[in-house]
């Protein structure tokens, strides 16, 4: 299914229609504020485990990320943040980044990967916001899987791709080619391991 949300007004309705998508267990392909993204709710675990399927990655090695609403359900999914690391995130956040962090018992067990951390995103996009905050729980966010290409920035040749595999593809207008620019918090010293599409002056 392709649904048309509008990108500064989403239609309260299907933002529902998503919501209980995800609730069911369904995979969805999403806009962030960088590229279009595969996303499930993170306790669904056979969604978990259908987006790992697509991606052709085992879920305790793929370093898959969250992408929460805001910086709220960071003490359920992280190991205590000290002030200057918080500080740092809430400066970032939200925007074109992913943090790695180390991760908590809570993380639902199929995602703790064997490193015991998760990467955490919360996207400047509406779309994604009102998903989030009407969930109520963080979403998984994958990548779509092979290049990126010029194809993955339009979300009706997306659905071509995607329409058999997934339930509902958003076409929230055209995407970006840039992925997050993905900086690893485990240690005290911070290090970017991805340049993508945020500048960071860490």
């Amino acid at each position: 299914m392709l649904l048309q949300l509008h990108p500064v007004n989403p239609q309260p309705r299907l933002i529902k229609q998503i919501v209980e998508c995800l609730k069911d267990g369904g995979i969805i392909v999403y806009p962030t504020d960088t590229i279009y993204g595969l996303g499930c709710d993170i306790g669904q675990q056979k969604a978990v485990e259908r987006i790992c399927k697509i991606k052709n990655v085992d879920p305790q090695k793929a370093q898959l990320s969250f992408i929460c609403s805001d910086l709220s359900h960071l003490s359920d999914y992280t190991k205590s943040i000290d002030t200057p690391l918080y500080r740092m995130l809430k400066n970032y956040l939200p925007g074109p980044y992913t943090f790695i962090l180390p991760s908590s018992k809570q993380v639902p067990k199929i995602l703790q990967s064997k490193k015991a951390t998760i990467g955490l995103r919360v996207p400047d996009n509406v779309i994604c916001h009102q998903i989030l905050v009407e969930l109520n729980n963080p979403i998984l966010s994958a990548s779509l899987p092979g290049e990126m290409t010029e194809d993955y920035t339009d979300p009706e040749i997306i659905f071509e791709k995607f329409e058999n595999l997934v339930d509902i593809v958003i076409d929230g207008g055209i995407g970006g080619i840039v992925p997050s620019t993905i900086v690893d918090c485990t240690t005290d010293e911070w290090t970017i391991t991805r340049q993508g599409a945020g500048q960071w002056q860490g």
